[in-house]
């Protein structure tokens, strides 16, 4: 897809620092980000040469016979032009850019003698973590509370972060919190980094429909894909700390530094913070480093057909009517979620006699129980018990 007009630098220097990783595969990401390999190549190539497609840092190095009071003013600039950065933060920015850093408790000490130290809000901090071991086994997506907006509007932030790195993969200012939203600005997200193995959401909408149906054609679409959906345990946010914890940092960085008139404006703002919290603002939970150090795109492409389910020939294959949610079987009709109206499942006997599962691909989502008196069971998505993190 071509380069947005808003953010076409950020998305150039996204490109090469992910080309530049490690085993990453150049034409793919290429074809991801539309542009053609000549193209990312001659970048690639400029860069490596020392060029100025991307500034690896946006400030000098220093000199080593600077002064105390130049690294004083140097720690003082990192603060203003990040204000919710703390001591260790600014510490480990700096020695990214090149420069010689003072100790975390000198730096605290030179905020506090300038007035730029606040009193710490909230809660204690987590102690438990929960962290999948590779990028993209897992993203945490999820909208932020709606914020209004100078001309009125409502804008709802949708996130999406990668578990194991943090790695912010979306960040949209959307008008609205439709399925059909989120599915748009997730095809941008899949053609840029392909796709997840699991996806982790909550119990609100769109990811649940009205009716409290845990199934919906959403997350049908995304089983299409080869996507998992699990769910947090209702009334448990800090299951998706990460999440919860991006949330509060996106409050902190962008919407408490200035008001923002639209939602134009918002989501440049968005993409200008992304650009900081991805390659160069310091992750406590990560030792430090940047998410960047430890994302990489998924293997896993977009295709360009959405691929239908495969069964067994010795599976029971019933196709659900397009205007009633029912399958036939035994001489009877069997209600299954809706949101597999028009779709192709299966039916499979289960280990106890008189009990059959209603499968979509290799997912349950119903149960028949011919010895009882319902007529059939509902299999909800996964339901998470994963600890805060």
């Amino acid at each position: 897809m071509p380069w947005r007009e808003v953010s076409a630098v950020d998305q150039r220097r996204e490109f090469v620092r992910l080309a530049m990783q490690e085993g990453a595969n150049r034409r793919e990401l290429c074809r991801r980000f539309g542009i053609h390999w000549t193209t990312g190549y001659k970048w690639l190539e400029r860069c490596a040469a020392g060029g100025d497609v991307v500034d690896l840092s946006r400030r000098p190095h220093e000199s080593p016979r600077q002064t105390s009071a130049a690294c004083e003013a140097q720690v003082l600039a990192v603060r203003d032009a990040h204000p919710a950065w703390g001591a260790r933060k600014i510490a480990s920015s700096m020695k990214r850019s090149g420069h010689s850093a003072p100790a975390v408790s000198t730096i605290h000490e030179i905020l506090r003698r300038h007035g730029r130290i606040k009193s710490a809000g909230g809660g204690p901090p987590a102690t438990l973590r929960f962290e999948m071991p590779a990028p993209n086994m897992l993203w945490q997506m999820d909208f932020k509370g709606w914020v209004r907006l100078g001309n009125d509007v409502r804008c709802h932030p949708l996130t999406v972060v990668d578990d194991h790195s943090r790695y912010d993969l979306c960040l949209q200012a959307c008008a609205d919190q439709r399925g059909e939203t989120v599915q748009d600005r997730l095809q941008t997200t899949f053609r840029h980094y392909g796709l997840p193995d699991t996806i982790f959401v909550d119990n609100g909408s769109p990811w649940s429909d009205s009716s409290g149906e845990r199934w919906t054609w959403f997350s049908v679409w995304l089983l299409k894909l080869g996507i998992s959906v699990i769910r947090s345990r209702p009334y448990h946010p800090q299951s998706r700390g990460k999440n919860e914890r991006f949330h509060r940092t996106l409050d902190d960085e962008v919407f408490a530094l200035r008001p923002l008139r639209d939602l134009a404006e918002a989501q440049r703002a968005f993409d200008s913070w992304r650009e900081v919290y991805n390659f160069e603002r310091p992750h406590e939970s990560l030792g430090q480093l940047v998410p960047a150090d430890r994302y990489q795109p998924s293997r896993r492409s977009l295709p360009d057909r959405l691929p239908a389910p495969e069964y067994d020939e010795r599976d029971i294959v019933r196709s659900v009517p397009k205007t009633k949610a029912y399958v036939s079987f035994k001489g009877r009709l069997w209600k299954v979620p809706q949101a597999f109206a028009g779709e192709r499942l299966a039916i499979r006997p289960l280990s106890t006699d008189g009990k059959y599962g209603v499968f979509f691909a290799a997912h349950q989502v119903a149960t028949i129980d011919l010895t009882g008196g319902e007529s059939v069971g509902h299999v909800s998505e996964h339901v998470s018990t994963m600890s805060p993190g």
